[in-house]
Order: structure tokens, then sequence, then C-alpha cells
């Protein structure tokens, strides 16, 4: 065999030496390039503005309840003594959503949810109750647990009186008035007679067209008044009442 030339070991070492510092030299720039993207991503995730969550409340003014309230019975100029429970008028037990002694107020309805949140718990929704009634003048019976007494301006010994214009009179107008949900002076009062017993009422009513007509049952709460504890719709008013 023939032995290598030196200087052609030479040229072969220097290649070599070449090529290795060649791959050395990607390895290190390489290197240098993630340094550079790691501390570019560093840089800006902390000069990135941080978001906050800020929890914001909102606290709705103070408002004025009762401003949207009226009476039933104040169209009339008879001198009728008006009804001053509001409650009245917004009876749960009236079947007809057109009755007036009620102020809807679209504007007014967050008012009217935080007046109802602040009502005492003894305070609670009645039950109306619509039964089928088998007398021919009858289309159904109507009983309403929210029904209360109307109030009295009367002290002492009750005695119901059936003159046409005496305080007991007026007062049981009103109770007939608030059962039915329209004004005294939306109604014909028909006939007002004794119930039964000396503490009880019964009052045919219609309203002035005659299109509702109704059959309402009173009763005497000591102290607070009359009371509806019933009220038939009729259908027909051609019957001995």
């Amino acid at each position: 065999m023939s032995e290598q030339k030196p200087e052609f070991s030479r040229v072969r070492r220097k290649r070599q030496n070449n090529k290795g510092n060649k791959m050395l030299n990607w390895m290190i720039a390489i290197v240098v390039l993630l340094i550079v993207l790691v501390g570019v991503k560093i840089l800006s995730s902390d000069s990135a503005p941080k978001e906050k969550e800020v929890a914001i409340t909102e606290t709705a003014p103070d408002e004025e309840t009762g401003s949207t309230e009226t009476d039933t019975g104040t169209e009339g100029s008879d001198g009728d003594e008006k009804v001053e429970d509001s409650d009245q008028g917004a009876d749960a037990g009236e079947k007809d959503s057109s009755k007036e002694g009620t102020v809807s107020d679209e504007s007014g309805g967050d008012e009217e949810s935080d007046a109802s949140s602040k009502k005492p718990e003894t305070e609670k929704e009645g039950t109306v109750t619509y039964t089928a009634s088998e007398d021919a003048v009858v289309d159904e019976t109507v009983s309403n647990t929210s029904w209360k007494p109307v109030g009295t301006t009367q002290s002492g010994n009750h005695v119901s009186q059936y003159d046409g214009k005496s305080v007991d009179w007026q007062e049981k107008k009103k109770a007939l008035a608030y059962a039915t949900g329209m004004t005294e002076n939306e109604m014909i009062f028909l006939k007002i007679k004794n119930g039964g017993s000396p503490q009880k009422s019964i009052g045919i009513v219609t309203s002035k067209d005659k299109v509702k007509k109704y059959r309402v049952y009173l009763e005497w709460v000591d102290g607070e008044g009359w009371k509806p504890t019933q009220m038939d719709v009729l259908n027909t008013l051609d019957f001995n009442y």
C-alpha cells in the first residue's frame, strides 16, 4: 500500500475541521435564536396590559311607591265613602281583566315588584275558585280567599240597615263594588236584601249596560265592615230576586 501524502492529510483534516466548525456554528445559532424567542415572549407578556375583573353593582335609585295607587269608587259625585284598601281594587278573583279599580303602568313594573317583595309574610295571594252551579240562573259561583272586609266607620252594636241612605247601606254598596271589581258609578244596584241572618246580606247588581250580572253574598265582620263571601255570575235577571 502506498502511504498518503502529507499534504493530502492536511487538506483532509482542514476540511473535517471546517465541517465541524459549521455544525457547531449552526447549533450555536439555533440556541441563540431560541433564547431570543423566549426572551421576546417573556417581554411581550410582561408589557401586555393585564385584564382586571371589576364587580359593578348597580344601585337602583329609591322610588317612592304608592304614587300610582287609585281608590275604587272615586269617580262618583254622590259623596260615597272611598275604598282605602288598594288591594281591594286589585282583587285576584276578578274574572274580567278590563274591570276598573287597578292601574296598569308598564314603566312601574320594577316599582311594583319592589313593593311586592316588601309585603309582610302574613300577606299571601288569595285562591280564586270557580264552581259550576245547578241554579238555572247562575253560570258559575266565585269565591276568593283574599276578599277582606271593606272597612267601616260604624262602632258599637251593629244593626244592618236597608233604608237606602244610611252609613251601613253605603258600606254594603262599597262591598258589592269591591267583589265585582266595578266602581259604584258603573253599577246598577237592583236589590240589597237580608241574607238570612241579621249580619248577612245579598246584593243583586249589574253593569249599566246589563252585560255583567252578579249576585253577591256579604257577611258583617265586627269592627271591620262588610266582607264578600261568595259571588254568583248570573246569566239572566229574569228571576225573583
